[in-house]
C-alpha cells in the first residue's frame, strides 16, 4: 500500500485508536497477528497479517465497518474508487518455519 507523503504520524495515530468494531470484523472474520510496517523513504506500507479461511478472510472486505474505515482512510493514502487501498500482493520467495 501507498501511504501519502508527510502522513505516517497520522497513519500511525489512527491506528493506535482502531475502533472496537473493526477490531471485532477482524477477528470475525479469522485474522490475528496483525502488523502494518512503513518503509519512510519510499511511503510505501507492508501489512502483514495472519488469517484461518482467505474467503472468510475476503468476507471482511464487505463489511460496512471495512467500508466506513476505507472511507476514513482514504485521504491519507492512495485508494481504489472505492475507496479500499490500492495494494500489490508480494511473491513469496523464501520462507523457514
Amino acid at each position: 500500500m501507498q501511504l501519502n507523503p508527510g502522513q505516517a504520524l497520522e497513519y500511525e495515530r489512527r491506528h493506535n485508536e482502531l475502533w472496537p468494531e473493526m477490531v471485532e470484523m477482524i477477528h470475525q472474520h479469522g485474522g490475528k497477528n496483525y502488523s502494518i510496517f512503513l518503509d519512510p523513504d519510499t511511503n510505501v506500507l507492508f501489512g502483514y497479517i495472519e488469517i484461518e479461511d482467505p474467503v472468510r478472510w475476503a468476507k471482511g472486505a464487505d463489511t460496512a465497518i471495512n467500508r466506513k474505515w476505507w472511507d476514513f482512510m482514504a485521504d491519507i493514502m492512495e485508494t481504489n474508487p472505492d475507496n479500499s487501498p490500492v495494494a500489490h500482493d508480494l511473491q513469496l520467495l523464501f520462507h523457514l518455519d
